[in-house]
């Protein structure tokens, strides 16, 4: 089984920064390496804007679009 987390910040052309609001909260994402992930081109867009103005992205916003957006979940 594969989790879903949300890329919450770019760190080179290697890594990036995911979280999933629960085990991997955003104030401490995990380190991973792009070429590890899968990335499914769907953009969390208040997420993306809340991070773009510098404000602080909430763990409840993460979860709540995880669970809404039915990404990667099997039918």
């Amino acid at each position: 089984m594969h989790k879903t987390f949300i890329v919450v910040g770019i760190l080179n052309n290697e890594y990036v920064y995911i979280s999933d609001g629960e085990l991997r909260r955003i104030e401490k994402p995990k380190k991973k390496k792009v070429k590890h992930l899968n990335f499914t081109g769907t953009v969390a867009e208040e997420i993306r804007d809340i991070i773009l103005s510098k404000k602080d992205v909430t763990n409840s916003k993460i979860k709540i679009f995880l669970q809404s957006a039915d990404i990667g979940k099997e039918v």
